[in-house]
């Protein structure tokens, strides 16, 4: 059986690849319906095509490839029913995890947040709306962490991973992205302690993230791998 050579840090080649990936489908380098060669994912991280294929099935486990037979390994593209319901599903849990994590916030939590929005706001400065949408993404699940939930933050961190290539897909306008008011009402929120108006706006920022879908928009194109990956 052939081993996955570990780093200093105890992780597999695979798994540094599959972070490597799951990073540029964030970001929208890599978008929905990109084709992932093993040949040519392989070549670009010199890998051989068992650990190659090992970081491709880790992605298709958490949805975010499809590996398709007699075709191969693309970007996953979530269907307008599979969108729908990747919201909707936010919807029932993230309001709840929003008040619960504003009774439990301390001032660290707070610190942490305000630095991740700063970061947040200087990536939409610089134009980088994929890393902004990333970082937006995070930000949920920073949210999520600070409730201590760990089954509901497992499955809040799934469906924003998921709702990355739902936006890549179907978003109208860059203001799709997470605006930088309804973060910074949460956070003020979550500093107060407002557990009701935390679970308020979060409701009320899902809903609007939702109206700035375009369910009918065709996908737009990609970069090749080399370059998403560079």
């Amino acid at each position: 059986m052939t081993k996955q050579t570990k780093s200093a840090t105890g992780r597999s080649r695979a798994e540094d690849i599959a972070d490597r990936l799951r990073e540029a489908i964030h970001a929208h380098r890599l978008t929905p319906g990109t084709k992932l060669s093993e040949d040519e994912v392989g070549g670009i991280f010199d890998v051989s095509r068992t650990t190659t294929r090992a970081a491709l099935q880790m992605l298709a486990h958490e949805q975010l490839v499809a590996i398709e037979p007699n075709r191969g390994a693309f970007v996953a593209s979530p269907s307008i029913r599979e969108a729908r319901e990747v919201f909707e599903a936010r919807a029932l849990l993230e309001p709840r995890t929003a008040r619960s994590a504003a009774e439990r916030a301390t001032p660290a939590d707070i610190a942490l947040l305000r630095e991740h929005i700063d970061a947040e706001h200087a990536a939409m400065r610089e134009g980088d709306s994929g890393r902004a949408l990333m970082l937006s993404g995070e930000f949920h699940i920073q949210i999520a962490k600070i409730a201590d939930q760990d089954t509901i933050e497992d499955f809040i961190r799934q469906l924003i991973s998921r709702s990355s290539l739902v936006i890549a897909l179907y978003w109208r306008r860059q203001n799709a992205l997470c605006e930088s008011h309804a973060h910074d009402a949460l956070i003020e929120a979550l500093a107060r302690g407002d557990g009701i108006a935390a679970e308020e706006l979060m409701s009320s920022h899902l809903v609007d993230l939702l109206s700035l879908l375009d369910l009918r928009q065709t996908p737009p194109g990609s970069l090749s791998l080399k370059d998403a990956l560079a």
